[in-house]
């Protein structure tokens, strides 16, 4: 059950956590214009898994690692794990406003697969947005809009293992604890991650400038998520889900900035029908949770 402490507290960090997202996913296309993804990832992780320890192991202990489902608790991290590396390599090839606008069909998938998964039902009104953000993909992914249909692929692979992912995150929460379930993210991405690297040929190794990029992209995207799960101590998620789009906006701002890459006129009503979509399916989840 989401917070109801200080709503526009929540809105705040809400705004904060996309920012810091969205400084990432631009962080993150640079770096992998230039490094191995699993370097990168590597680091990312390793860097997460820092500051989560160093964050909550002196007040929670032994409590941090402790699960009762270990095995769909590794899946999840699995799941992040494998959508994080399909959203950097995303990133290489497509610019970063539509990576981020596509990616975000997941909460549509989501909706769709809690009928089969959870036994919720999906209303005509979750139909009807459904199909907006499939054409809003359609609109942003068009042929003709110039983007690598590799990268297109990549980044519905991503919305796709990030559906699976809030998946178990809702299944979870009923007998896993918020913390435990961030320190194992952290510990399967940086395993998989170090192992990988460790395995494949020797990379080529950032200088100290890069060096501190990578770091600086694990510390923004770690802090983005711990004010995430703040946010939803302080607010409903009926309020905060809109919010959550703000991630577009900023995207779209940092791409043209650093990138110089702006969306063309479909592509930004293609957007606009991914985030109508989101948000009629936060206001169908909102309907579910009051009856």
């Amino acid at each position: 059950m989401g917070g109801t402490g200080r709503p526009m507290r929540g809105v705040a960090l809400v705004i904060a956590a996309t920012f810091l997202f969205a400084v990432a996913d631009t962080l993150g296309k640079h770096l992998a214009l230039l490094y191995a993804a699993t370097l990168i990832l590597a680091a990312r992780y390793a860097i997460n898994l820092a500051i989560v320890a160093a964050v909550m192991l002196p007040r929670h202990g032994a409590a941090l690692w402790k699960t009762d489902r270990s095995g769909l608790v590794i899946l999840r991290g699995l799941c992040l794990a494998s959508a994080s590396i399909t959203m950097l390599l995303a990133l290489r090839v497509l610019p970063v406003a539509e990576t981020v606008a596509i990616i975000y069909i997941a909460p549509v998938l989501v909706m769709l697969a809690s009928g089969p998964v959870l036994g919720e039902r999906v209303s005509v009104l979750g139909w009807v947005g459904a199909g907006l953000g499939f054409a809003g993909v359609l609109l942003v992914a068009r042929p003709g809009s110039g983007l690598d249909p590799m990268g297109v692929g990549l980044a519905l692979g991503n919305a796709v293992l990030a559906t699976g992912y809030y998946l178990l995150t809702r299944a979870l929460a009923r007998t896993e604890t918020t913390m435990a379930l961030m320190f194992h993210t952290a510990l399967v991405g940086t395993i998989v991650f170090v192992a990988v690297a460790l395995a494949l040929p020797p990379p080529l190794l950032p200088g100290a400038m890069d060096a501190g990029l990578m770091v600086a992209l694990g510390a923004l995207a770690t802090a983005g998520h711990l004010m995430f799960t703040a946010a939803y101590r302080e607010a409903p998620a009926a309020t905060l889900a809109p919010v959550n789009y703000m991630h577009i906006a900023f995207a779209t701002v940092l791409g043209a900035l650093v990138f110089r890459q702006v969306p063309d006129a479909l592509g930004f009503v293609g957007m606009a029908g991914i985030a109508a979509a989101g948000l009629l399916s936060a206001w169908q989840a909102a309907r579910q949770s009051r009856v």
